[in-house]
Order: C-alpha cells, then sequence, then structure tokens
C-alpha cells in the first residue's frame, strides 16, 4: 500500500482491488479422514479483501502450498475486516483476513476470535495522508478545523491520523473525519469534500501520479513505525473443532509469507490474479511488509495504543488470542 512511484506505470484501473465484490463456490467439506494429514475439514471458505494484504492465500493456492498440506481454500471476497466479522461468526466463512483494529475492538467487546496467521505490517510509505498538489495545508498542525477522509470511522485509519494529529499538539477533536472509500478518494478531495485523505496503496501511487496529489504525513512512523497491519483469524469454537485444519493453513501461509518477504516479484506476480492492480503498477507500488511469524510481542504493540486512544476501554493481553504457529512440515 504506498508510492515509491516511477509515474508512467500508473494508468490504473482505479476501481481497484478495494471495489471487487464476489462470491465463493461450493459449500466446505467435512471429512474424518483427509488423507495422511486426518484434516477435520478439507475444504474452507477463506475471506479475503483484493487488496496486497491478502496476497499470502493467494500465493497459497497458486503454489499449491494448500494442496499440499491437504487443503482446499476457496477465497470469498468481503469489504472489510469488521464486515466480514458476522460470516466468520456464523460458520459462513471458516477463516478471514482482520485488520487488527478491528479484530482486537471486536475481541474487546466479547466476540471470541482467535489470531492464527500473520498478513502484514506497515512499511514507510504505505499509509500515507495525502493532499491535493494546490492545497494550501503543508503541515499536519494545518489540519486543525479541517476534514479528513478516511475509509472506515474508529479503525485503523483514524487511529494511525490520530498518532500524527499527537505529534503536532492536536487532536481528534481539532478535526472533522468523512466516511469514503479508497476508490473515490482521490475525487472526493479534488472536489471540496475534504481537505486531505488517509490512504493506501495502489491509490497514493494513482493520486500523486495522475492528480499530482501530495504527501503530508506517512502515518507508518512514531508510535505506528513498523505497526502490525492485518492477519488471518478464526473463530475460538472453530480452532477447537479443527486444530489439524487449522495447522495446515497456518503451514502452507507461512510458506508464503516467506515467499513474499523474501522476493518482491512474488508480489508482482500475484497482485494481478486476483485484484484489479496491473502488473505495470504492481511492479511500483510501494510494498508492505509480510512478516512471517506471529508474536504477541509484536501485537501488543496495537492493543497499548488501542487503548491509550480509547478504542478500547481496558487493557488486552493479546497472548491469549493468538494461536501459536504449528512445527514446520
Amino acid at each position: 500500500m504506498t508510492p515509491k512511484l516511477r509515474r508512467t506505470a500508473v494508468a490504473l484501473g482505479v476501481a481497484v482491488a478495494l471495489a471487487v465484490t464476489g462470491c465463493s463456490g461450493s459449500d466446505s467439506t467435512t471429512s474424518a479422514s483427509a488423507g495422511a494429514n486426518g484434516l477435520e475439514k478439507t475444504t474452507i471458505k477463506v475471506g479475503a479483501i483484493p487488496i496486497p494484504d491478502s496476497v499470502s492465500v493467494y500465493i497459497a493456492i497458486n503454489k499449491g502450498y494448500f494442496k499440499q498440506e491437504g487443503l482446499t481454500v476457496e477465497p470469498v471476497v468481503i469489504q472489510g475486516g469488521a464486515a466480514a466479522m458476522p460470516q466468520l461468526m456464523s460458520g459462513a466463512l471458516d477463516v478471514t483476513l482482520q485488520n487488527y483494529v478491528s479484530g482486537l475492538v471486536a475481541f474487546s467487546k466479547g466476540q471470541k476470535i482467535k489470531l492464527v496467521a500473520e498478513a502484514s505490517q506497515g512499511a514507510p510509505n504505505t499509509f500515507n495522508i495525502m493532499v491535493p498538489k494546490d492545497s494550501p495545508i503543508k503541515t499536519v498542525a494545518d489540519l486543525k478545523n479541517k476534514t479528513v477522509a478516511v475509509n472506515t470511522f474508529n479503525n485503523i485509519g483514524t487511529l494511525a491520523v490520530e498518532t500524527q494529529l499527537k505529534v503536532a499538539g492536536l487532536t481528534k477533536d481539532d478535526i472533522k473525519y468523512k466516511e469514503v472509500p479508497f476508490p473515490e478518494m482521490g475525487n472526493a478531495l479534488t472536489n471540496g469534500v475534504a481537505d486531505a485523505g488517509w490512504m493506501v496503496e495502489p491509490f497514493i501511487t494513482s493520486t500523486q501520479t495522475n492528480q499530482g496529489f501530495r504527501k503530508l504525513a506517512d502515518t507508518m512512523t512514531g508510535q505506528t513505525e513498523n505497526f502490525p497491519i492485518s492477519g488471518w483469524s478464526v473463530t475460538e469454537e472453530w480452532a477447537k473443532k479443527h486444530p489439524k485444519t487449522l495447522a495446515a493453513f497456518q503451514r502452507a501461509v507461512a510458506k508464503a509469507l516467506k515467499d513474499v518477504s523474501t522476493d518482491r516479484k512474488e508480489l508482482e506476480k500475484a497482485l494481478p490474479t486476483y485484484t484489479k492492480i496491473d502488473a505495470k503498477t504492481a511492479s511500483v507500488i510501494t510494498p508492505l511488509t509480510y512478516p512471517t511469524e506471529l508474536t504477541a510481542n509484536r501485537l501488543q504493540k496495537v492493543a497499548d495504543l488501542l487503548l491509550e486512544y480509547k478504542y478500547i476501554a481496558s487493557a488486552i493481553d493479546v497472548k491469549s488470542i493468538i494461536v501459536p504457529a504449528p512445527p514446520a512440515g
């Protein structure tokens, strides 16, 4: 998600990634014995958003890592982790992508979820506050009494913006938020609907290249440097009922994360297969970081920030909701 642009490449079909809708195929298959692996379930439905965060699941599908585990994964396109929560809780999804802010807020409200694998981590210039090229806003302090567009209220975007406001001596009470979907954000700012926008890739690259937007602030700095962004989650009940299936999923995703974390070409190859990001654009956007291991130390940072900024009412010990990775093999 953010720019290291080499302009020519970005004639984006900007209705990109996030605007896709879709559905999945056949019912999940339950099996008492799925070959040598003895999986409790051999076919699972996995909620995924057509953005770079989801890449590990698609690499694992494309390279046969799930198949090697005796597992068939059916991706189900979702609009966001928070929106997918009812599907996860009802059993319509077995696993879903979840940004950690949504997941931990849901957990704080009593949703019994487990975090089972990494998906993405913030990197420099992957989540930026952007303004139009002729904007009089030059610093974050200039946002006082202005309107900032975010894709969703009370979520990772607002949290990231508020960490930057704090550095500038402001709080969320000094600005107004406007909810605008990422694909519409560039035009919203151009038309004066908002003064600034919290953007992700490929929209950062697109608005810079096509509309001359400029970066006001990189929100992955300071308190949110190397910030854990998203991971794969299941319900507590599902994890108890399907330990072998879950371990198979975790092993396959771990292999894919290793691939994408060590070779950018893996990201560039995969993105056009499940998003509307074309190959040229995939080659120039600023990539996220793809951690290979889900650790409590890193995730505790998210929970602590949520408490500090009053997104949750009481502290969360994230160790209690992580399912450790199984041995490789």
